[in-house]
């Protein structure tokens, strides 16, 4: 297989770098998951890069896991990121049609975004989307596209995306010394939205929440766009380290009890088992209760629920995302009672996001909420739809691991 018909997404997630390879099939938009992997980054850290050299050993053994399976060479990846150090705000840009001929072109349109996305910045911060919500000409709110229309006054709503040039700068460089060149950078949030949230609740309003292993993924999308995002510095980790901490045990033996026994609500207790396990020596074996290990489960939930809540009402969004529910994904959407723990706390109706059959196509295992960015990631690749008016503009940067990214206008049109 010729490297240029394969296509990797590749999440660098806050604790974990997941990579799928696929290609597009002849007919439609659908992509073709032919491989993937994922596998633990001592060298991220929240989303981000604390130890190049350990970064790039995890995207080579990522992508190279997935290149095998998919029996095809990767040149360049579409890369998602994620952590703290991502802000997002919203803003509003206005232009005056000066000309005779009041017809709305694409010029326009780029001149009112640019208008909109003229904010001050310190000098080690850039933009990295400007995801249009919606416009207004002459006062008139609701037009979706106003190309060819006329009017005087054109204005804007934008959702803008701003990260650190370093954390962005470092990350790149581990792909780069890994040997793949980056061609886009993703806020993984937007890539899982547009692959996991309908049309239907992007209009009526929900949430998407996704729980990494050291960070927490939120977004607020209503009347068609993203409205809301935030990363938040907690995720299921921490309910690792609670078991490590509260069993005296090593962390992977606390993962791999938290994935094998671990409940997340009281309602799931049918019977009570013994669970034999190894304490942190390795050698001394001791045992626990299906139910004394939930006790130890779920403060941690409740808390990452209540930050979660807290949040949003905070945000002034939180009307708005009821009608929808909430969207679950990640990896810490697999724990068992995860669902009826987010129903009890936000007072929501919760969903496991899954990706839809008419955008991806492949095994069974690939549709795993531990997969959800770099599936997103993929489909942006492959889709002129995803993100309808979403303009990246990542500006240019010096150095070898770096290719110009501009802003695209074309979905406007």
């Amino acid at each position: 297989m010729a490297k240029t018909d394969v296509i990797a997404g590749l999440d660098m997630g806050s604790g974990r770098v997941t990579c799928l390879v696929g290609a597009p099939e002849p007919q439609g938009e659908r992509m073709r998951i032919l491989g993937g992997a994922s596998v633990p980054c001592r060298g991220i850290n929240g989303g981000v890069v604390v130890n190049i050299q350990e970064t790039k050993t995890a995207v080579e053994q990522a992508v190279g896991a997935a290149e095998a399976a998919a029996g095809g060479t990767v040149s360049g990846v579409f890369l998602g990121v994620r952590g703290t150090h991502l802000q997002s705000f919203n803003n509003h840009g206005a232009f005056n049609i000066a000309r005779t001929d009041k017809e709305i072109t694409a010029d326009d349109v780029q001149s009112v975004v640019a208008n909109a996305k003229a904010i001050p910045l310190s000098s080690d911060r850039e933009i990295l989307h400007v995801v249009p919500q919606s416009f207004s000409l002459d006062r008139q709110r609701g037009v979706p596209n106003p190309v060819g229309m006329e009017g005087a006054l054109l204005e804007v709503d934008v959702h803008i995306v701003t990260a650190s040039s370093a954390h962005l700068n470092n990350v790149m460089k581990a792909v780069a010394q890994a040997g793949f060149e980056v061609q886009e950078i993703i806020y993984g949030l937007l890539a899982t939205g547009e692959q996991l949230v309908t049309p239907e609740e992007k209009d009526l309003g929900s949430l998407i929440a996704d729980i990494g292993g050291q960070s927490l993924s939120l977004g607020v999308y209503s009347e068609g766009s993203v409205r809301y995002s935030k990363e938040i510095g907690i995720g299921s980790d921490f309910i690792t380290r609670d078991l490590a901490v509260g069993l005296r045990t090593s962390m992977g033996t606390a993962e791999r009890l938290k994935i094998a026994h671990g409940l997340a609500h009281s309602s799931l207790i049918n019977g009570d088992e013994d669970i034999e396990f190894n304490r942190v020596d390795g050698r001394t074996i001791d045992r626990i209760k299906t139910s004394s290990m939930m006790q130890i489960i779920l403060p941690r939930v409740e808390e990452i629920f209540t930050i979660v809540a807290e949040d949003l009402q905070n945000s002034s969004f939180a009307d708005q995302v009821a009608p929808g529910g909430v969207i679950l994904t990640g990896g810490g959407a697999l724990m068992r009672g995860i669902s009826e723990a987010a129903s009890d706390i936000l007072g929501l109706q919760p969903r496991l996001g899954l990706a839809h059959p008419e955008l991806v196509a492949g095994e069974d295992k690939w549709f795993s909420p531990v997969y959800a960015t770099a599936m997103g990631l993929l489909t942006f690749a492959n889709s002129s739809r995803w993100g309808t008016g979403v303009t990246r503009v990542t500006p240019a940067r010096k150095g070898a691991w770096m290719r110009r990214l501009s802003g695209v206008f074309e979905d406007l049109l």
